[in-house]
């Protein structure tokens, strides 16, 4: 049983008149706040321990500090406040400030690996290969699995959160200098004979995607403390901004200056073949950030002496009770299905349309009109949450984004022979537009529906159990799809006629042989062979997937969130002794 649990017990049991606390919920046990969620690039990123602003939250936080005893007077019944930024004290405003800067530098190597570096990856590797590269992501669903530990094992003389941000961001920032040096030399040369595997390329953005992660949990729970209890609601705004502006700099930003056609129609009088920013020098150039923001905070910002909550094997035992629940069975069985049905829209369509020839100044447009789309939509997608139900919404997205993944083929489909056109680019922008909109409604849907089901009394706990469980179910399907795109691909290596020597890159090509993988298509092509594709396994698989998701949709995933929808909230209580 952790402080919290023990503190409130001695309260209950010692004083006739316990404190009052006004929540947000009705006496039929329905939340009368909005609860929404957060989102950056599908993944469902909560803080471990603040999983909404009302009383009972702020006064548990005001619980959790040293500064608080039962032997002092009464105080009075924290409430969440109203105030708009300018209107916080100066110490909040400095530490909000100082929770946007830490979650950016979070965002900038997560928005790389999650988003600019698959694109880049393209014209050297397949896609089963860029499958490979996509386990890098894995870390961040998988945080929870040592959370407890970053909470718990500290040094006092350091201070609890800064003895794990610290030391992890001079990791990140070494890291990221050493790869910035390698990165595209490893790019040009991974798979290739004397080049390292594409394994151990991508156990590089791994390490650094798990230090992210890692960075991340330290960070949620230091923002429970920095801000003072009436404020705490700001640090899920700072993990808004910081995180977004990260990954919006890492992905859309990054890839409009790497693209050389971007930088020759606006910035240059004299075309040439390279951006104006590469990746080596993007990764140096952040490298070099993190540690001199690393030291910063290392001398000149103080940590307030804290204390745990709960033991590490106390957390990992609320995890369990929760699991044996035969409904959070049900609903990780639907998260972990769920998603298969869009994979290949997710994580193919934009490779795709690229390796047609795109275009990463126009993919780089594309998103950045994207963007805010993202973020307003968002905003709505809350207040339908409440109006119609959470996982009704949810439904209705899935059917929608079902629609969106076929609707994103056909637009593959009919690219213009001549190139990219201006009405061909209004098309992809609004295919990402409605792609963007059915992702953002069950997001926030789900996100909403994990804040009404977790039981308060360990609510961080459970809303990161059920985070994990969907960001997982997005990730895995992917390395998968991207192999069997390989796989369902039919592509021959044709012998070039009235092909010269001279010219060649590589040995000549005398007689056919399949060139389906991106290694095989280079050796035709520099041998003067002709690639022929006959079955482009993108649509194979793309279709398999809606069949995929349309028939678990209304033969389970429908039904079964439809009985959990309606389910009492008790129903998704552990017993007393569990807690």
């Amino acid at each position: 049983m952790g402080a919290r649990a023990r503190r409130q017990q001695s309260q209950k049991d010692k004083s006739p008149a316990p404190l009052s606390i006004n929540t947000d919920r009705d006496t039929n046990g329905k939340s009368s706040g909005k609860e929404n969620g957060k989102m950056n690039g599908g993944v469902e990123m909560r803080r471990k321990n603040a999983a909404s602003s009302d009383s009972a939250s702020l006064t548990s936080n005001y619980m959790a500090r040293e500064s608080f005893s039962l032997d002092d007077p009464v105080p009075k019944t924290p409430t969440s406040s109203e105030a708009g930024f300018f209107q916080l004290p100066i110490q909040d405003q400095r530490n909000f400030m100082l929770l946007v800067l830490l979650y950016f530098l979070q965002g900038i190597p997560m928005g790389l690996a999650m988003g600019s570096v698959p694109f880049l990856l393209k014209n050297h590797m397949s896609y089963g290969e860029i499958g490979v590269f996509s386990l890098a992501s894995y870390p961040y669903s998988l945080k929870l699995l040592w959370s407890p530990f970053v909470d718990a094992v500290w040094s006092p003389t350091f201070g609890r959160r800064k003895t794990w941000i610290v030391p992890i961001q001079f990791l990140s920032g070494f890291g990221m200098l050493w790869l910035g040096s390698h990165v595209e030399g490893m790019m040009a040369t991974t798979g290739k004979p004397g080049g390292p595997t594409v394994w151990s390329f991508m156990l590089w953005w791994f390490f650094l995607v798990l230090m992210c992660a890692t960075q991340d949990i330290a960070v949620d729970g230091w923002a429970l403390t920095l801000l003072t209890p009436s404020n705490v609601s700001y640090a899920s705004t700072a993990q808004t901004v910081g995180l977004t502006a990260g990954h919006f700099m890492s992905y859309t930003v990054f890839l409009a200056l790497n693209a050389s056609d971007f930088a020759n129609k606006w910035f240059r009088s004299v075309p040439s073949d390279d951006g104006l920013v590469s990746l080596g020098g993007y990764l140096t150039f952040w490298g070099w950030t993190y540690i001199i923001v690393t030291i910063g905070l290392g001398f000149m910002k103080r940590e307030e002496k804290s204390q745990n909550e709960e033991g590490v094997w106390e957390v990992y035992k609320i995890m369990w009770g929760i699991l044996k629940l035969k409904n959070v069975q049900t609903i990780i069985i639907v998260h972990l299905i769920a998603k298969i049905g869009f994979q290949a829209n997710d994580g193919v369509t934009n490779l795709k349309l690229l390796d047609k020839g795109f275009g990463k100044d126009n993919m780089a447009l594309t998103v950045l009109i994207d963007f805010p789309f993202e973020i307003g939509l968002g905003y709505y997608a809350g207040m339908w949450s409440q109006k119609y139900g959470a996982m009704r919404l949810w439904g209705w997205g899935f059917v929608g984004r079902l629609g969106a993944a076929l609707l994103a083929q056909l637009t593959v489909a009919i690219f213009p022979a001549e190139g990219v056109t201006t009405w061909y680019l209004i098309i992809v922008i609004l295919e990402h537009i409605l792609s963007t909109f059915t992702n953002t409604i069950m997001f926030v849907a789900v996100s909403a529906f994990h804040a009404k089901v977790s039981d308060p009394v360990i609510g961080g706990t459970y809303m990161t159990l059920l985070a994990t469980v969907s960001n997982l179910g997005g990730t895995f399907p992917r390395y998968f799809v991207l192999r069997l795109v390989d796989v369902f691909t039919v592509a021959t290596c044709h012998p070039g006629k009235h092909t010269s020597s001279a010219k060649l890159k590589g040995p000549l090509v005398t007689e056919e042989f399949s060139c389906a993988i991106q290694a095989e298509k280079e050796r035709c092509t520099n041998g003067g062979g002709v690639c022929e594709m006959t079955s482009d396994g993108y649509y194979w698989v793309n279709v398999l997937c809606v069949l995929f998701g349309a028939a678990t949709f209304f033969w389970y995933i429908k039904p079964k969130v439809r009985q959990l929808q309606a389910l009492p909230l008790r129903a998704w209580r552990l017993a007393p002794s569990k807690q």
